[in-house]
């Protein structure tokens, strides 16, 4: 960084990066956004206009060769994530780069793996926002011993967004960009993941309820690549077991939520309304209010500068984080796909494509 000051390259400017990432990042004082590189120049240009960026990059390779830049955020869908990742890596740029965090665990433990092989460099995945106001606290409840030993974990995303037959295939269900990310597999596991001990086993079932979509990007009827149901059953390391349920075609019972059952007590946490009920055994659950010295909510971007400057480290979310949902993503994908138990941390990644 010159005199201070921490210049980034955008790759990938969609709603989020727009809407979240660009405001915050323009918000905190020593840092400049000056270039970005959309996935058509067109758009490109519209979203330097917009936000007052000086570059346009007519690629993602470009932005990463620019000298003027110190880090990139990735805001492009998790085809890109992995490549482009590496290449900063070796261009010396930090990076944030969206979820999920990659296409498969393999892809996943590249990055990974080259992260340590850079530690003078911040690697940061933009964190699941769900539960990220209650975090601090639940985390004090568990550690106080509110719960107990830990019994049981129900985790379940549950939406209308695929009920439609006639709604249109997305980007997030097609294998060629988004890889074995399916639903709200992963930014739900990841939140889970924050109060829960590691998950050493699953067993899965997988469905394409509506198997045939309309593809935009041709204007015919194409193949659904990724699940619009997914149910797990997993073991945990200290022997909790875990439901997570997932579905994007239920049209009502909607929800998105985790709940920690314990010998002592539990803990719901309903994320869609950000409100956290408990009891201890025996008792009715009832509200319990986030302490606002424990609340918590959305900085990435500035926990991102915070940890470039070294003034503090990653927190939510590491890519030690990043590998543990995308290893759960992947078996998910090999236990539905082969009907068997996998077991957890993955011990290859041959063959990505199963």
């Amino acid at each position: 960084m010159r005199s201070g000051e921490l210049r980034i390259a955008i790759i990938g400017a969609g709603q989020i990066t727009r809407n979240k990432h660009i405001p915050g990042l323009k918000s905190i004082p020593g840092v400049r956004i000056v270039g970005v590189c959309n996935q058509r120049r067109e758009s490109s240009s519209r979203v330097a206009r917009e936000f007052d960026i000086p570059r346009v990059y007519s690629s993602w390779e470009n932005a990463i060769e620019d000298e003027e830049v110190d880090a990139v955020l990735i805001g492009a869908w998790p085809y890109l994530h992995c490549p482009v990742t590496l290449a900063a890596f070796d261009a010396d740029k930090h990076v944030l780069t969206q979820a999920r965090m990659a296409m498969n665990a393999r892809e996943a433990q590249r990055m990974y793996d080259r992260s340590k092989e850079c530690p003078h460099l911040t690697a940061m995945i933009v964190p699941s926002p769900y539960g990220l106001t209650g975090d601090a606290y639940v985390r004090s409840l568990i550690d106080g011993g509110f719960l107990g030993t830990l019994r049981e974990v129900h985790v379940h995303g549950l939406t209308s967004d695929l009920a439609d037959p006639k709604t249109p295939l997305s980007w997030r269900q097609m294998t060629k960009y988004s890889g074995f990310n399916m639903l709200t597999l992963g930014i739900l596991f990841e939140t889970a993941a924050r109060w829960t001990p590691q998950v050493n086993r699953v067993f899965a079932y997988a469905s394409k309820l509506v198997p045939v979509r309309l593809d935009p990007e041709t204007g015919k009827p194409a193949r659904v690549g990724t699940p619009d149901s997914v149910q797990v059953l997993t073991a945990h390391e200290g022997g909790a077991c875990g439901t997570y349920r997932f579905s994007g075609v239920v049209c009502h019972g909607t929800g998105m939520g985790v709940a920690l059952h314990g010998s002592d007590g539990t803990l719901v946490y309903d994320l869609v309304r950000d409100e956290i009920r408990g009891a201890k055994r025996g008792a009715p659950l009832e509200a319990m209010p986030v302490p606002d010295d424990l609340r918590g909510g959305w900085q990435v971007e500035s926990d991102f500068v915070a940890a470039v400057r070294g003034e503090r480290a990653v927190s939510h979310t590491t890519f030690a984080q990043g590998v543990r949902y995308m290893q759960f993503t992947e078996a998910v994908a090999r236990s539905s796909r082969h009907q068997h138990p996998v077991l957890l941390p993955l011990q290859e990644f041959s063959n990505p494509s199963l």
